[in-house]
């Protein structure tokens, strides 16, 4: 890069400027008026910290363990699609960043990498993100698969019965590069799912989401798999009780970066709600909007068991390739790591609720206590 990138944020700009208007475009928008994307980021901004002092900072362990899994920090690879969109690479240079990293990475289903690919780039913790479509057939094989090429858990996504309004996409006629294809899908049995042509395959596979997709299918997904479900979409505690009924093994409050419906709340502003209904019965996580260490700090001490990132992964990507993801995944460690120290924390488990004010603490219209 010409000049040095300091923060995540400066890599959307480079991004920006080195992709293809159309795919830029399809990585950084949101649904509709964009509301929920451009809050996402607000709403971190409104949390303030309540730090202590005169704590001994010398060493600080970021460490902790997600579904039993010991990773270096907090911080992990959420799932984006059709990453070799931004670079050839793709999904595979993320996997390699991610295991340097020390920490998990979750592969969308419409990646550009299959699952067997991601996996021949070495070890590594990785989950497998997966929509539920019309033919369960195809489920149960993408699932065997993701199995049989060693991801350690599930993320159900469940927040996207139809895709949302994407403005720009529409403007720009968003398709599939014709040289790529969604890799997952090659060598299945598709039955009615039948490919006209690789770049078509995307429209037509996100036309085969199955929308009476309910809690009935959580339940079903646990009898075709031992692998964990992370439940990923939730925004409210009713959802969250629906959830553990259904034997999820954890939630990812998610509003699919802002892609879906505009106007619900930032992620940060429903983790609250969705962690204390889940009354600590599994771990709760969140995605979107995450762009600084005081972001994962902010997060940990409203209730998460850790964080996931999206776009800053795939402008990264974009920019520097495997060795952008990493610097990105070492900004986020450096700062949390950083924002740690400065509150007066040493370890993951000393960060608590009383570490932050949300904005109704400081109205008076909630009670820290």
């Amino acid at each position: 890069m010409s000049t040095e990138i300091v923060n995540v944020c400066e890599y959307e700009e480079a991004a920006k400027r080195k992709l293809p208007k159309m795919v830029f475009d399809y990585y950084a928008s949101g649904a509709e008026d964009e509301w929920s994307l451009k809050e996402n980021r607000h709403a971190f901004e409104r949390i303030r910290f309540r730090p202590r002092i005169l704590i001994d900072v010398t060493s600080v362990d970021l460490s902790t363990t997600v579904l039993g899994f010991k990773i270096s920090m907090p911080i992990m690879v959420a799932p984006t699609a059709m990453q070799r969109m931004a670079h050839p690479e793709g999904e595979l240079a993320t996997a390699r960043a991610a295991a340097a990293a020390g920490t998990i990475m979750t592969l969308s289903s419409w990646a550009t990498s299959s699952v067997e690919e991601v996996a021949s780039v070495g070890p590594g913790i990785r989950f497998f993100q997966l929509y539920v479509y019309k033919d369960r057939n195809v489920v149960a094989q993408l699932v065997r698969r993701a199995e049989r090429a060693g991801f350690k858990a599930i993320a159900l996504t469940v927040d996207t019965p139809r895709l949302g309004r994407r403005e720009s996409d529409i403007k720009n006629r968003f398709s599939l590069p014709p040289h790529l294809t969604l890799k997952n899908f090659e060598g299945l049995d598709l039955g009615h799912m039948e490919k006209t042509s690789d770049s078509g395959l995307a429209s037509y596979v996100a036309g085969q989401i199955d929308r009476s997709l309910s809690w009935k299918d959580v339940k079903w997904l646990q009898t075709i798999t031992r692998l964990p479900i992370l439940v990923k979409g939730v925004l409210t505690a009713e959802d969250t009780k629906l959830a553990l009924q259904a034997g999820a093994a954890g939630i990812i409050v998610s509003n699919h970066g802002a892609r879906q419906l505009d106007y619900v709340p930032a992620t940060i502003s429903a983790l609250e709600e969705v962690v204390q209904a889940a009354s600590g019965r599994v771990p709760v996580f969140l995605d979107g909007g995450v762009r600084r260490g005081t972001d994962v700090l902010k997060a940990l001490a409203l209730g998460a068991s850790g964080v996931f990132i999206g776009r800053p992964v795939v402008f990264s990507l974009a920019c520097e390739g495997e060795a952008g993801v990493k610097k990105v995944l070492q900004m986020l460690r450096d700062e949390f790591e950083l924002a740690m120290a400065l509150a007066g924390c040493t370890k993951i488990k000393d960060i608590n609720r009383s570490h932050v004010q949300t904005e109704s603490e400081r109205l008076g219209l909630t009670s820290r206590l």
